[in-house]
């Protein structure tokens, strides 16, 4: 299962830039690495998995701006196709996540 989270945040003061850039952080923090610039992933092994780190980004969403999260089986996301100067080309997968238990 892979959870993408969409976003667009305001950056016009020096407060909303502050709240983007912790969002962007805390993803980070949480093991969702960049699939593009406002676009960032994270693949998890199961649904229960994905909806606690859904439930996580929910707790710290910023005051303003807009975030959509999107779940995609690792069958949907093997299916994406990415084009850079219209060469098809393989989505990146990011790296592996080690899980203790």
């Amino acid at each position: 299962m892979w959870v993408f989270v969409l976003f667009d945040l305001p950056t016009e003061t020096k407060k909303q830039r502050k709240h983007a850039a912790l969002f962007r952080k805390n993803l980070v923090g949480d093991g969702f690495t960049m699939f593009q610039f406002s676009v960032y992933v994270r693949h998890c092994p199961s649904r229960e998995n994905a909806e606690a780190h859904l439930k996580r980004v929910e707790h710290f969403l910023p005051e303003e701006g807009n975030v959509v999260i999107l779940t995609l089986t690792d069958r949907q996301f093997a299916d994406i196709k990415v084009f850079s100067k219209a060469k098809p080309q393989k989505p990146s997968a990011p790296g592996q996540q080690l899980e203790l238990f």
